[in-house]
């Protein structure tokens, strides 16, 4: 399968489990799953923008780039937002639901990184924030599952929830500075 038909590929399974998550975390009140399914959204929109510009000229994919890494950053607005109605309202969320649903994510994820491993070198800055998302989003599934089983058998409160969250919003703030340090560079490298 060619590049632009895998981040195709990638975009529709990304844009499917944004509603399945986005669904289940507004249903459990959960802010990591609500983070999650903002970064689900994002990376369907940076993919279907990925695929657009693979035609473009290597400046402009440089440029393009750029503006994503300012994209990758919308998740963590998304959690600071969950973050602040949650305190107002500080009930565990349910934990089977949040692991499952977890779960179901890092699937969806890992086939994605599985997808766009081959290609993570390939045309630069673009390609890379498509394999970074899908990986760091896959580690973050994993923290998921951890918080719900951790709510369930240990500690029954909502802060395995809210600390899976902020380490999500710190993964896409370390990997928009990657992608924005990759982007800048392949910009600079290339003529005027």
């Amino acid at each position: 399968m060619d590049l632009r038909r895998v981040v195709l590929v990638v975009t529709l399974l990304n844009l499917a489990y944004f509603g399945v998550e986005f669904f289940v975390a507004l249903s459990i009140g959960s802010v990591s799953l609500f983070a999650d399914s903002v970064d689900f959204l994002e990376d369907a929109a940076v993919n279907l923008l990925i695929a657009t510009a693979l035609r473009w000229s290597p400046k402009n994919r440089a440029r393009v780039g750029m503006g994503m890494a300012v994209v990758l950053l919308l998740p963590v607005l998304g959690f600071l937002s969950a973050l602040v109605a949650k305190a107002s309202h500080p009930v565990p969320p349910e934990p089977f639901a949040l692991s499952v649903t977890g779960g179901g994510a890092l699937v969806v994820n890992l086939a994605c990184a599985v997808m766009l491993v081959r290609f993570r070198s390939h045309r630069g800055s673009l390609t890379r924030a498509a394999f970074l998302s899908a990986r760091n989003d896959a580690l973050a599934n994993v923290a998921i599952v951890a918080a719900g089983l951790v709510t369930a058998t240990l500690w029954a409160s909502i802060w395995p929830d809210v600390i899976v969250g902020l380490g999500i919003a710190a993964m896409n703030v370390d990997a928009a500075r990657d992608v924005w340090q990759a982007a800048r560079n392949e910009h600079r490298s290339l003529p005027s």
